[in-house]
């Protein structure tokens, strides 16, 4: 596995993401990105669209930062197990 350092803007949000982060949620994010770093990459298909990590996402856009650690899961597609991978990252505790 390789990690990109991919632009944020040119992330794609997964549209059917099931996962909602309110304000507290992505603060509480940021603060840790703040002061640990980027520990958990955001995983993204092919074109660059989240598969997980769409609050890190939102905190990297709140702390301003213009890139982020990404892997590319190029080998899964959109039908499967791209979904199944969202509600499984919306269920893992950060």
């Amino acid at each position: 596995m390789k990690i990109e350092q991919l632009a944020v803007e040119a992330l794609i949000p997964y549209a059917l993401n099931s996962r909602t982060h309110d304000d507290t949620q992505v603060a509480q994010i940021a603060a840790s990105i703040r002061e640990f770093g980027f520990t958990n990459p955001v995983l993204i298909d092919k074109d660059g669209g989240i598969i997980a990590g769409h609050g890190r996402v939102m905190a990297a856009r709140k702390l301003a930062l213009t890139k982020v650690p990404c892997i590319r899961m190029a080998h899964l597609t959109s039908v499967a197990p791209i979904p199944e991978m969202c509600r499984s990252d919306s269920r893992a505790i950060l």
